[in-house]
């Protein structure tokens, strides 16, 4: 097992990934589809993925038409599932003697040869049975009172704090009964590194739905000895609005950081007035972890996942464009913190597309230097879009499928989110597993210091200020490291701290195109002292080095 401090995740749908013709595989579509392409996951040098779900569900309870071709369209997600225990049968290719268990082990043995986790996506919150008129295929036949939430005032009709029409009951001990013995099963039968909890939330609501302070399936999880190496990751919210990031019960949960997705969307897109959320997002979001216990560690950053635009569609797209879901775009949040660069949706304008492409730059760079556990999308390091679709669960199409072939349309993208990857490794000071304090230590040095424009004068309360610096002091373990951030529309000269006997060197410039936007180990060049132009909207990494 990878410590949490050392992991970056993949989160990617089984179908999704490989289902495109373009992507060339025997297996399209299937967790031997994943296998397949473990030489481009090695290469990307991912250490998870997470996969969304893969228990048995009923990719057939849509409900919606497309308003292109009429047909019914799929739940293609899978967050209704209809069997805990078994892998979803589409994922699998044998269908004979051989089992779909058996293909799932063949997956995940495949991908720890490779040194790649697996962590799933699990579904306990709510499941396929849907509301009242949903249909009947096991809990609500063996005691629906016992495993649903039901409405008080009309038992017939369900509680539904998931958004799905009901909730499960996760705090009674038939459901903690159950969604532990689930969890062993993957860990112990399956091998499975770890679990991320949709929805984590429901599962500190009681059987009346309120919150409560020690919720027992959370801290039978937490102790169980099975689980005891699981990494163990919580969606710390639910859709009825109880939202628990930076206090989820318990200590080893990791959270989905949504406080870090916003704000620093928000800034790279030219907010005003954002220094200093993104300074703490950088920094391990300590204002939302520090008092409860927790360490940088416990947050998981991320930018995009599957639920909302992709990355080149953050930097595409104004609005949402979910006419194809078939509900009249009301689908989907309205709340993305998107900016087109100009033009909504795809264009030929060059000045436009480099800009986008720096933008896609700008974010996974902030992303792979902040304290926590860093996630992508699968597909963002080669700009996959769903065209403007920010809620694609019942789109089993192209607008959902990862196309292949933009690995070598946008090659040079690719080369940089392998090199920032790679320089996240290379640098434990990236992956603290204790919050800067901004003290001195016994030889004066602090480790870690912000700056604006000029040294140690950082913008924290200019309403208007877009521009943020740092210095992490490697002391004697790793090279010190200044970053510039400026999300200004015009260029600036920031004052860079000097170093004794050593200088400052470039290693990454967004604003430049590849290959020199991130350069080889060994191959940085010195820059002048005292002082280095960083461009609009950019980021700038030095590097210590000899003279």
């Amino acid at each position: 097992n990878k410590p949490m401090s050392e992991t970056i995740i993949y989160e990617l749908h089984v179908g999704g990934f490989t289902r495109s013709p373009s992507s060339g595989c025997q297996y399209p579509g299937t967790f031997a589809g994943i296998v397949e392409k473990i030489p481009y996951l090695k290469e990307l040098g991912i250490t998870a993925v997470e996969l969304l779900p893969i228990f048995a569900f009923d990719e057939h309870g849509n409900g919606y038409l497309s308003p292109i071709d009429g047909k019914p369209l799929k739940n293609f997600w899978g967050y209704d599932p209809v069997g805990h225990f078994a892998p979803n049968p589409a994922y699998c290719f044998s269908h004979g003697e051989r089992s779909h268990a058996q293909d799932f082990r063949d997956m995940v043995k495949a991908l720890h040869k490779a040194g790649i986790e697996v962590i799933l996506d699990v579904v306990f919150n709510h499941t396929g049975e849907g509301d009242h008129l949903g249909p009947t295929i096991s809990f609500k036949g063996i005691d629906n009172r016992i495993y649903y939430v039901l409405d008080p005032t009309n038992k017939q009709r369900y509680v539904d704090y998931s958004g799905c029409g009901n909730t499960f009951k996760c705090n009674h001990p038939l459901g903690v009964k159950l969604i532990t013995d689930c969890l062993e099963f993957w860990a112990k039968e399956m091998h499975v590194d770890g679990f991320r909890l949709d929805e984590g939330s429901i599962l500190a609501r009681g059987g009346d739905g309120r919150t409560l302070p020690y919720p027992p399936v959370l801290w039978y999880i937490e102790l169980d000895e099975v689980l005891a190496d699981a990494k163990l990751i919580a969606e710390a919210w639910d859709a009825a609005g109880l939202y628990q990031v930076g206090r989820f019960p318990g200590y080893r949960w990791a959270e989905w950081n949504g406080r870090y997705r916003d704000d620093i969307r928000r800034f790279v897109r030219g907010d005003p007035g954002m220094v200093g959320k993104v300074a703490s997002c950088i920094a391990g979001s300590a204002d939302l972890y520090q008092a409860t216990g927790h360490i940088p560690i416990n947050a998981i950053n991320f930018i995009t996942c599957h639920d909302g635009f992709t990355l080149n569609d953050l930097v595409s797209y104004d609005h949402k464009h979910n006419e194809a879901n078939g509900e009249d775009n009301r689908d989907g949040t309205d709340y993305n913190w998107s900016w087109n660069c100009g033009v909504e949706g795809e264009t030929n304008d060059p000045a436009i597309e480099v800009l986008r492409e720096r933008q896609i730059k700008n974010f996974v760079a902030i992303l792979m230097l902040s304290q926590g556990v860093p996630m992508i999308l699968a597909g963002d390091e080669v700009r996959r879009t769903q065209q403007g679709n920010n809620n694609a669960y019942c789109q089993d199409n192209g607008i959902s499928w990862f196309d292949w072939k933009l690995e070598e349309k946008n090659a040079g993208l690719l080369r940089f989110f392998r090199r920032m990857i790679a320089f996240r490794k290379k640098h434990p000071n990236l992956r603290r597993e204790r919050f800067f304090t901004g003290e001195p230590n016994e030889h004066g040095v602090k480790d870690i210091e912000w700056h604006g424009r000029q040294l140690f004068t950082p913008d924290w309360h200019d309403p208007n200020g877009r521009v943020l610096a740092f210095t992490i002091w490697g002391l004697s373990h790793d090279n010190d490291l200044h970053v510039m951030l400026n999300m200004e529309k015009k260029g600036f000269d920031f004052e860079i701290p000097s170093l004794q006997g050593k200088r400052w060197h470039k290693v990454m410039d967004t604003a430049l195109p590849s290959p020199r936007d991130i350069v080889e180990p060994g191959k940085e060049k010195a820059v002048p002292v005292g002082v280095c132009h960083v461009k609009k909207q950019s980021v700038v990494v030095l590097i210590s080095g000899q003279r």
